[in-house]
């Protein structure tokens, strides 16, 4: 039978989500199941109270109605001031779209921009939602690299060796350039000298230059981090960002999009995003008026954030510390975000590939990851270093016993 569906519906899929049907009945039957493949910090880090407080009290003041379709003036004044307060930066209510969550703010971007055959560049290892936004789109997606061995940094130089190697056509179809800063999977907080040499090669290339920073006040390990906004000025740029992590309210499905240029591709883009967000009439009505006390709120965010970042610091230097000691691991210690990202030497395995030991890990050890391959770096995976230290040293004590079941070994039985 022919298929009814769409020829770009084939690339919609979502790694970090592969193995929760399975991770659910194997649950249901008994089996007890450690989750590290979801970073979802309210599950661990309940949402504030005064966030909390606000939401209830936009429900019990009937705030349920359709918002404004770019968000409502209070929470996109809340964004203004914060990014003044924190960057420095002077946004005008044009500059700023709320969105439900990041996730819709990047179909909105490819939607918007790509036609079937343009490109977007994309550095491995990438967020796992980046790549399939694209496809559906019709992009054909270019790939630089964040460097393993320089602690997962750009090595820009190399970057633009690969960029001039591109045919012609591919260059001019070249729509934007996307940045995960802090990083997602690997926890990376790329130096402001590389950011620099990246605004430099997207203006030189024409590309619009995005930059996810959703966590970037998650950040440690005397790591400094530049937002974009502060850096960009001249060059057409969007940054996202959200109340999922630094707020730790991933539910409330609030994300935003500031776009702080005013030059004639800036303009194009800001009509064109109100456009896609008057088509999808309104998000979340009361967990708006929740977010823009979340934001505002300088006082009660700097309660919160404090021992929260304190926390996942500690957390994810401990799981860093366990898995530095395996000798079937490689791993890169991270800044920011709460991730880590090892590479397992395939030399000494006997898995057919990342997703075979994802599956093997689950199915006999208990321990949900997600497979390296799903950020575009095959032999990895990344863990999320949110549990308490107990959890995360009982998980990685079970990712020990099933790598070290299956090295290789001529007596090997499994």
């Amino acid at each position: 039978m022919e298929s009814i569906l769409s020829y770009n519906s084939k690339y919609v899929e979502n790694p970090l989500r592969e193995f929760d049907r399975r991770s659910l009945y194997l649950k249901e039957h008994g089996k007890e199941i450690i989750k590290l493949s979801i970073g979802d910090p309210a599950i661990y880090f309940p949402t504030a109270d005064y966030i909390i407080k606000a939401y209830s009290a936009a429900l019990k003041e009937h705030k349920t109605y359709y918002s404004r379709s770019e968000g409502v003036k209070e929470l996109i004044n809340a964004i203004i001031k914060r990014y003044k307060h924190y960057y420095g930066i002077g946004l005008h209510e044009e500059d700023v779209i709320v969105t439900s969550g990041v996730s819709e703010a990047l179909l909105f971007i490819n939607s918007g921009l790509i036609n079937k055959g343009d490109s977007a560049l994309f550095f491995k290892p990438y967020y796992s939602q980046f790549i399939p936004n694209a496809l559906m789109f019709g992009a054909v997606p270019v790939y630089g690299e964040y460097d393993e061995k320089n602690n997962w940094g750009i090595d820009t130089d190399k970057l633009e060796v690969m960029l001039k190697k591109l045919p012609i056509l591919r260059k001019k179809k070249l729509k934007y350039m996307m940045l995960a800063n802090p990083s997602n999977p690997t926890g990376t907080v790329l130096k402001e000298s590389t950011l620099r040499k990246l605004v430099d090669i997207a203006n030189e290339y024409s590309m619009l230059l995005i930059s996810d920073e959703i966590y970037d006040e998650i950040v440690y390990n005397g790591a400094k981090f530049t937002s974009m906004s502060r850096i960009a000025k001249g060059v057409p740029h969007i940054v996202l960002s959200g109340l999922s992590k630094n707020f730790s309210a991933t539910g409330l499905r609030i994300g935003f999009m500031i776009m702080p240029e005013d030059d004639p591709v800036s303009q194009q883009v800001k009509k064109k995003m109100r456009d896609y967000a008057y088509l999808r009439l309104s998000i979340n009505t009361p967990a708006q008026y929740a977010a823009a006390e979340a934001i505002g709120n300088q006082n009660e965010h700097d309660k919160f954030i404090k021992g929260y970042v304190s926390k996942i610091q500690s957390r994810v230097n401990f799981a860093y510390k366990l898995l530095s000691q395996s000798k079937y691991l490689e791993t890169v210690k991270p800044n920011g975000a709460f991730y880590i990202f090892p590479k397992y030497n395939a030399g000494k395995l006997i898995f057919k590939n990342d997703a075979e030991f994802a599956h093997k890990l689950l199915e006999t050890q208990g321990v949900q990851i997600t497979r390296g391959s799903g950020f575009g770096k095959q032999g990895h995976f990344r863990i999320v270093s949110l549990a308490p230290e107990s959890v995360l040293e009982k998980a990685i004590t079970k990712i020990d016993i099933l790598l070290d079941r299956y090295k290789k070994k001529t007596d090997n039985k499994d």
